[in-house]
């Protein structure tokens, strides 16, 4: 990946963490990494977030990169006796969120350990005596609690080599940690020379997974599936044998020992209270287990965290909080009521992965739903997803290997593939996989949808039901081997089709089957590997592509030309002529109501570029807003609201833009906040315009304070006189005026300092 060029940065707003109010959050809590306990609380882990529960209240909190926190990969997270929640990644980062809610994010192993950036894990966290002893793949680094510097760290491998330490525990003034593959090693903790490895001792050699202190004995899980406690230097099994150990971990009262298919609990005297082989409508497997106040708590790989009795765990409750299925969000869609993420994949050649994932529906109501894997009709790698205008029951999803899912009311799954109208690849006899992508509705209510390496590339399910295929064979050279990505329809009625390895191909049924392609050899493309294409409201086509972007002046073009070109666009920085997005991999482009690009960028993060491209309104990465990845895979905008969704590998969150769509009149207008309270610091949005009102603001007694033309249905007012100075109390009228004259109305707003 090439750099950015400079002048991208010169002229981006950045973001401002003060200003969160502006982001959502739509992160899923299923997959539970680790748990721990204070005295209040219970505290668990995903790989993207972190959440606790007071088990006085039973009030949820959550973590995300919304409110800050930004990992890596989550590998382990502790509370300290002072309150601090202490967040390791695999990467060596250690987030620290404070009791008051407040992170900051420790970064001295990643910068000032000298180990390789890949051996850095946090494995566990073990405090004592105002130290926090912290396990790593590299050895023991201790953490002072009065300031959480960084006071020593210890490489105990028998030659002072790095070594992988998984958990640590001190008994007796020892300290004990178990090893990868050397064993158990202690030392003496008074011993000022800890940082020497020659001053560690093997224990014992076993082969060893974990090691807790409990009922003042030591207790460590062996990998050959026992859990023993040690009499001295002799190891004494105790415990069931269960393979795919994971992780010891007690509240002082109970012992848990977590297996990946079993979760035992043992009292002080080591005698088994209890086991859990499942947790009943949940096959899956467990990934750590802790006890607190009789209650043992469950994590799972992919089904959240449950809560149960420790004596007779017969009833379990999923206390994660409600979220998506999983966080890695592919494609994400706002249909009418109700917003649709699907989790599935493919590579850039548009092979899928064959995720077998079910999808996960919002509604502002009633939260996350999800139609699960067993009403998928076995479609795997899902990905798109349309509904239809003419009627909002029925939503289609694309698979890009099982072909096209119909449902109704978000349920009755119906598979369209090669036995109903759709096509499969023609590889291997008996190998069938049905690869459907882009999916628009035109404006007559037609699905229009691409079925890739076959020759009729271009199908459509008709309003009436039926179904009609277009053969690509004359116009694109060998159509068995094109993979196709998105659809975009203009007013014309011409299909506008990115393609991998044949740019653009354009097709409009209406004008005898015409069809056009735009290719790097003809038509100025930097790339024949096009990754999305988007029409915007002044009937402009956008092209990205993988190394970089095009335009494509007018869409009216294709009616009256044989061929097209497209032109790129020059940002002029000073002295400086630069290309936008030049040879950057454009993955998303979406057009919003006010005609603003949002063009996201290969581990770059996402550009608001102004409608002719020519200024960048905003740009948002992981460092300077609450994105948790720079890996933006899909972009959707609310056109009612105008939330801009952003679907990353890491997670789902949107931020809470105002350019919305034009409505047809004036009957919807509205102003919010109404009334503006004291210490308000945001804007004022008047929504429901039509596109391009006269929008006029005065005071109760007739003195213009701000005046605008809208672009899109919602405009701004920061509540002062044309910039200058706030505007005092008082009842504010906003004049509206359609650029027609045909239609007007008025609304107040009033001000409170």
């Amino acid at each position: 990946m090439k750099k950015l060029l400079s002048y991208f940065f010169l002229s981006v707003t950045l973001f401002s963490f003060s200003q969160q109010k502006l982001w959502k959050g739509y992160f899923s809590y299923n997959e539970i990494t680790d748990v721990c306990i204070s005295p209040s609380k219970v505290h668990s882990s995903t790989k993207n977030s972190v959440f606790n529960k007071d088990v006085s209240t039973n009030i949820l909190t959550t973590f995300t990169s919304v409110n800050d926190v930004k990992p890596d990969e989550i590998t382990a997270v502790f509370q300290t006796s002072n309150k601090y929640t202490l967040v390791g990644n695999k990467n060596g980062l250690i987030i620290i969120i404070k009791p008051d809610g407040t992170t900051l994010n420790k970064v001295d192993i990643i910068s000032e350990v000298q180990v390789s950036a890949n051996s850095k894990r946090i494995n566990d966290f073990y405090e004592f005596n105002g130290k926090v002893y912290v396990s790593t793949q590299y050895g023991i680094t201790v953490i002072k609690l009065s300031n959480f510097e960084i006071e020593v760290s210890f490489y105990i491998g028998n030659t002072g080599e790095n070594i992988d330490v998984l958990q640590t525990t001190i008994l007796n003034g020892e300290i004990y940690a178990v090893t990868r593959n050397q064993g158990i090693k202690k030392a003496t903790l008074s011993n000022p020379f800890l940082y020497n490895f020659s001053q560690w001792s093997v224990f014992n050699s076993s082969n060893w997974l974990s090691i807790v202190t409990f009922n003042n004995q030591l207790a460590a899980m062996n990998t050959d599936g026992y859990t023993y406690r040690f009499l001295g230097n002799t190891p004494q099994q105790f415990s069931n044998q269960v393979a795919s150990g994971l992780k010891l971990r007690t509240d002082n009262t109970y012992l848990t020992i977590s297996n990946q298919w079993q979760i035992l609990v043992y009292n002080q005297s080591f005698a088994l209270v209890s086991i859990v082989y499942q947790i009943p409508n949940f096959p899956d497997s467990f990934t750590c287990a802790i006890t607190k106040n009789d209650k043992l708590y469950i994590g799972t790989k992919k089904s959240g965290l449950f809560e149960t009795t420790v004596v007779n765990p017969t009833v379990f409750t999923n206390i994660s909080p409600n979220g998506p299925i999983e966080d890695y969000a592919f494609k994400v869609t706002k249909t009418s009521n109700d917003l649709w993420l699907t989790h599935g994949a493919y590579d850039r050649t548009y092979d899928p992965n064959y995720k077998f994932q079910g999808i996960s529906i919002f509604n502002k109501n009633n939260g996350w739903g999800k139609i699960p894997t067993t009403e998928l009709q076995g479609a795997v790698s899902l990905a798109a997803v349309a509904q239809n205008p003419r009627n909002l029951n029925e939503v289609f999803v694309a698979s890009g290997h099982s072909g096209m899912l119909k449902f109704t009311n978000k349920a009755n799954a119906f598979l369209y593939n090669q036995t109903n109208f759709l096509e499969s690849v023609g590889w291997a006899p008996g190998y069938i996989s049905v690869r459907i992508n882009g999916m628009k509705y035109d404006k007559d209510g037609n699905l229009w949808l691409t079925n890739a390496l076959v020759n009729k590339g271009i199908k459509v399910l008709k309003s009436n039901n039926t179904w009609q295929s277009f053969d690509l064979s004359t116009i694109v050279q060998s159509p068995e081997y094109v993979q196709y990505g998105n659809i975009d329809i203009d007013k014309n009625s011409t299909k506008w089709v990115a393609t991998y390895g044949r740019g653009v191909i354009a097709f409009n049924e209406k004008y005898n089957n015409k069809y056009i392609v735009i290719n790097q050899e003809e038509s100025n493309l930097p790339s024949n590997d096009v990754r999305c294409v988007a029409v915007d409201n002044r009937n402009q086509l956008w092209i990205g592509t993988f190394t970089g972007l095009r335009i494509l002046n007018s869409v009216d073009r294709f009616i009256s030309e044989s061929e097209l070109t497209t032109t790129n666009i020059v940002i002029q920085e000073g002295d400086l002529a630069q290309e936008l997005f030049y040879q950057q991999v454009i993955q998303d482009i979406k057009v919003d109501g006010s005609n603003n690009k949002w063009v996201s960028i290969a581990d770059a993060g996402v550009f608001q570029v102004s409608p002719n491209g020519q200024t960048t309104l905003r740009r948002f990465t992981k460092d300077n807003s609450p994105l948790p990845s720079n890996n933006v895979l899909d972009i959707e905008i609310d056109e009612v609201s105008g939330e801009v969704f952003f679907a990353t590998d890491k997670g789902l969150v949107s931020f809470l833009g105002t350019s919305t769509k034009g409505d047809d009149d004036l009957q919807n207008v509205y102003a919010y906040p109404n009334p503006v309270r004291p210490g308000y610091s945001g804007t004022v949005k008047i929504s429901g315009l039509m596109d391009k009102v006269n929008l006029k603001i005065t005071d109760i007694e007739g003195n213009l304070v701000f005046e605008t033309t809208s672009s899109g249905g919602t405009v701004e007012w920061d509540t002062t006189a044309f910039g200058k100075y706030k505007v005092a109390s008082g009842v504010y009228m906003v004049f509206v005026t359609s650029s027609d004259a045909a239609e007007t109305t008025v609304k107040k707003i009033m001000v409170i300092r």
